[in-house]
């Protein structure tokens, strides 16, 4: 069997113009011909992509490359089958019977990875069942999977103004 070369995808000029590229990322997987690998350029680490990769069938490998960026390799895991795994969804949540916010975040103006890593440290500082509300410039898809791996629950809603989240830390609410 011929091995491919991987199929580079550079996001870092899309990054730092404040673009959102996991919609590139994710038609390109979708493009990858069978066995082939992604290297994958970007101004950060990728740290959610990687679970967000894992669920399609892809393990990784990451090198930082200078100046803040990083190329990590997606290569599919031989031991997964990558057709029977889905993309997750953001899930659309009745709020009303949800304790008010004890926290709340403006993440506008942060470049990521700070919002989503500033949300994830504010939701480990909650109780169950308490509810953090975050604002953010950007929808932040690399957000939803690591929320649906810790039990949390999310309400999105998309505004002129940003992206309006309405977390509510999982486990027994006492």
């Amino acid at each position: 069997m011929a091995v491919t070369e991987p199929l580079t995808l550079d996001v870092r000029e899309s990054l730092r113009n404040g673009g959102e590229p996991l919609p590139l990322i994710m038609k390109t997987v979708g493009q990858l011909a069978p066995g082939q690998s992604l290297r994958l350029l970007a101004t950060f680490e990728p740290l959610p992509l990687y679970a967000v990769l894992k669920k399609k069938g892809f393990t990784h490998s990451a090198t930082p490359i200078g100046e803040g960026d990083w190329e990590v390799l997606f290569a599919p895991d031989r031991e997964t089958d990558a057709a029977n795994v889905k993309f997750g969804s953001r899930p659309d949540t009745d709020v009303s019977g949800w304790p008010a916010p004890s926290e709340q975040l403006d993440n506008r103006g942060l470049h990521p990875p700070e919002p989503l890593v500033r949300i994830l440290e504010t939701l480990e500082r909650l109780q169950p069942g308490q509810v953090l509300e975050a604002i953010n410039e950007r929808d932040p898809v690399f957000l939803y999977p690591e929320l649906e791996q810790r039990g949390a629950s999310i309400r999105v809603d998309k505004r002129d103004d940003g992206v309006y989240l309405t977390i509510r830390r999982g486990g027994d609410a006492s």
